[in-house]
């Protein structure tokens, strides 16, 4: 795989409006288009106790009631607000996994399929946090944010849905598709301009 370097690393598909293969730069790596299918989950008024039991039984997972995002298998949930959450799962197409939180979930929630909407784009390495210190107005360190930790923030004036994956560490942020291109030059930018990269 290709090395960063102080320009983008990667140019973006014209197909997808994201670039087309992960970058693996040794301290930093960086996937682009995550498969995630993604919608957003926001409850009906008191039914909060309802929707957290129908998660519980149908997904096997705690809904998330702060910022943290909470998977079980190919689910997850991440809290995206008071009564907000953004939905993912892998292996499943998002008209799909739509459907299937609508079946559950129709009378206690409004469900938005959001997969042709947002990208999941992944960040990982030895200095991924560093790389996203230059542009995220949120403190990355371990005792601040840490594994299982979400935040609704922006990135570089772009706004973006992050959680912690592991203590690698590994992330990943949804954002806008339409900012998607912009939001991995800028990513890619951030990563080379350290000038201490390693080799991969």
């Amino acid at each position: 795989m290709p090395r960063l370097v102080p320009r983008p690393a990667v140019a973006p598909s014209a197909a997808t409006g994201h670039p087309s293969g992960p970058v693996d730069a040794g301290a930093v790596t960086i996937a682009p288009g995550i498969d995630y299918a993604v919608a957003t989950v926001m409850v009906r008024k008191e039914r909060t106790d309802l929707l957290v039991q129908r998660v519980r039984e149908t997904f096997g997972l705690e809904l998330p009631v702060t910022p943290r995002r909470i998977a079980a298998g190919a689910t997850a949930f991440a809290w995206a607000g008071p009564g907000h959450w953004l939905a993912m799962a892998e292996n499943i197409d998002g008209p799909a996994f739509d459907g299937r939180l609508r079946a559950v979930l129709a009378d206690v929630a409004s469900v938005t399929d959001q997969s042709d909407g947002r990208v999941v784009i992944r960040i990982s390495g030895r200095r991924a946090r560093e790389t996203l210190a230059k542009g995220l107005p949120i403190d990355l360190h371990p005792r601040a944010f840490g594994v299982g930790d979400a935040a609704v923030t922006s990135v570089s004036h772009m706004a973006t849905h992050i959680w912690q994956i592991d203590a690698a560490p590994t992330y990943e942020l949804a954002v806008s598709r339409s900012f998607a291109a912009s939001f991995t030059r800028w990513l890619g930018t951030a990563a080379a301009s350290s000038g201490r990269l390693d080799e991969p």
